[in-house]
Order: structure tokens, then C-alpha cells, then sequence
């Protein structure tokens, strides 16, 4: 059933370019699942708690991938991954912490923002820079938060300020992913769900409230659906071309929607909805416009090589 299942996912399958594509949009729905279930959780229960508990599921499903691997492989880069391993957490707590507040939408536009403050940070690298094409997107994307932000920030709302740092957390751990190509994806989940299990935990022991049995259980299916998510979405990238996969990655903004609409009832404004589609089409148009100049240095290399 392993060497099965194993063939299913593996690149050279006739059929790897739509499981990529299904994959992306079950990862996706998973996400979403788990931060609604998240969103219930913190009613009863400290941030750092649920953090610390979803860890100890993440493990559920990391366990027996380590074991089969014996380690989780070469960690390169170990101060680089230290930082992303740090930004990552902030990530996931803030953003337990905003959807306390917010509607579970209005704080996935916030994230949505991410690869926009990514291609922007770009720009200042070796080798990063971006056209004023690119900076327009990436401008149009700035005024697509300004707009979700509305009047919220008129007036003292921690959930907006927990949004926003935490997309800036997002963008970071997005950056360091980049940077940390060589580390597999069982390094990389392995070393985050060790994060958020130490810094949770320190935060905890003052913040504990005693679970029950069904709590225990929630707590730790959100560290496993979480993982699940974040397999499949780094296995889709794998198996299909990340310009194909990119309308689908927003699909985690329409699952928001509708787990927030028939779970807790809410109807997003049309503030929300217009920042987003602009934060979207930005999106896509950085990503667009990057493959394509990926494309052309391609070519530029084959016609240099040539004799």
C-alpha cells in the first residue's frame, strides 16, 4: 500500500500534473479547516496552549515519516533556520491570536498579502531586482490592505494589529523558504512543529487552562490536519509548475469565506471582498510576470550555450 501510495505522488507519474493541482486544493481546504477549528479553540484556550498542543498532534504524522527516514536529513543553513523557524511561529500564533477578533476572511486577506512583501523585500536583494511593472503590482497590493484595512484602523483593534504582524511573519518564513531550498520538506515541518511546541510551551505553563479528554482530542487533530495541509501543498509544488498551481493557492481565501459564513456566520463586507480581489490579481500578476522572465533566462542560457 506504501509503494503504492509512493508511486501515486511521485513526479513521474503520468498523471503528477493534476494530483498537483488536487493537492493544492485539498492542502488548501485543510488550512482552512484547521484554522476554523483554531478560531473555536481559542475561545476556551490560550494561544500559546493551543500552539504547544498542535505541536505534540503535528508529531502524529511527522513520527512515523522520521522513523522511516531515521533523520530528518541534512539541516543547511542551521542559523538561517533558526530565524525561519522563529518567524514561522510568530505566523501561526498571531495568527490564532487575530482570528480571536477577526472574521476568519478578513484575516486570510491579510495573509493573502504575503508573496506581495516578498517580492518587495526581493527587490533589495543580490540579483532581485523588479521592474516598475512589478512595483506597480506590488503597489496595487499595498492599496489592496489599505483597502481591507478600511476604518479599523481608526481605532485601536488588536486583531488587525495581530494580522498584519503576523502576514509580515508569513512573508518572512516565505522568504526563508527560498533561501533554505536545499532542506526537505520533512526537515522543514519537523524543525517548525519543534518550534512552536518549545515556544508554546514556555507561554503555556502560565497561561494553562485544564482540558478535557475531547479538547485534548481537537487540540491535537489541529496538529495533525495542519501537518496533512502543509505536506500536501509542499508535494503539490513538486508535482506541478508553480505558475499553474497559483489560482488555486487562493483558493484558501474562498474556503475562509465559506467555513466562516456557515460556522460562525460571517458575511465578509464588500471592503474585504474588493481589497482581496486586488491583493489576488496582484498576486497572480507577480507570479505571472516571474515565471516569465524564469522562461526567458532560460532561453538566453540555451541560445548562449549554443555552438
Amino acid at each position: 500500500m506504501l509503494s503504492l501510495f509512493n508511486r501515486l505522488i511521485s513526479p513521474t507519474n503520468a498523471h503528477a500534473f493534476w494530483i498537483g493541482i488536487l493537492f493544492m486544493v485539498l492542502g488548501n481546504f485543510l488550512f482552512a479547516l484547521n484554522d476554523t477549528m483554531g478560531k473555536i479553540l481559542v475561545g476556551t484556550f490560550a494561544v500559546s496552549q493551543v500552539l504547544a498542543i498542535r505541536s505534540v498532534g503535528a508529531f502524529l504524522v511527522l513520527g512515523p515519516m522520521l522513523w522511516a527516514g531515521r533523520s530528518i536529513g541534512r539541516v543547511d543553513r542551521p542559523w538561517l533556520q533558526l530565524v525561519r523557524v522563529g518567524v514561522a511561529t510568530g505566523d501561526t500564533a498571531l495568527f490564532y491570536a487575530a482570528v480571536a477578533y477577526l472574521p476568519l476572511a478578513e484575516v486570510f486577506t491579510f495573509y493573502m498579502a504575503g508573496p506581495i512583501y516578498v517580492a518587495a523585500m526581493s527587490s533589495f536583494l543580490p540579483g532581485g531586482g523588479v521592474g516598475w511593472r512589478r512595483w506597480l503590482a506590488i503597489l496595487a497590493g499595498f492599496g489592496g490592505v489599505v483597502i481591507a484595512l478600511g476604518p479599523s484602523v481608526a481605532v485601536y483593534s488588536p486583531g488587525i494589529l495581530y494580522a498584519l504582524a503576523g502576514s509580515f511573519c508569513y512573508a518572512g518564513a516565505l522568504m526563508m523558504n527560498k533561501v533554505l531550498v536545499k532542506t526537505s520538506d520533512t526537515s522543514l515541518a519537523t524543525l517548525q512543529a519543534l518550534g512552536a511546541l518549545i515556544g508554546g510551551g514556555m507561554f503555556a505553563i502560565f497561561q494553562w487552562t485544564p482540558p478535557s479528554a475531547m479538547d485534548i482530542g481537537l487540540l491535537l487533530l489541529l496538529g495533525v490536519v495542519a501537518c496533512l495541509a502543509h505536506l500536501m501543498i509542499s508535494r503539490s509544488v513538486k508535482l506541478t509548475p508553480v505558475s499553474v498551481l497559483a489560482p488555486f493557492q487562493y483558493s484558501l481565501l474562498l474556503w475562509g469565506v465559506g467555513f466562516g459564513l456557515v460556522v460562525f456566520g460571517d458575511v465578509p463586507n464588500e471592503r474585504t471582498l474588493l481589497g482581496a480581489a486586488i491583493i489576488t490579481m496582484a498576486g497572480l500578476f507577480l507570479l505571472y510576470s516571474e515565471s516569465r522572465s524564469r522562461r526567458r533566462m532560460r532561453v538566453d542560457a540555451l541560445i548562449k550555450d549554443f555552438p
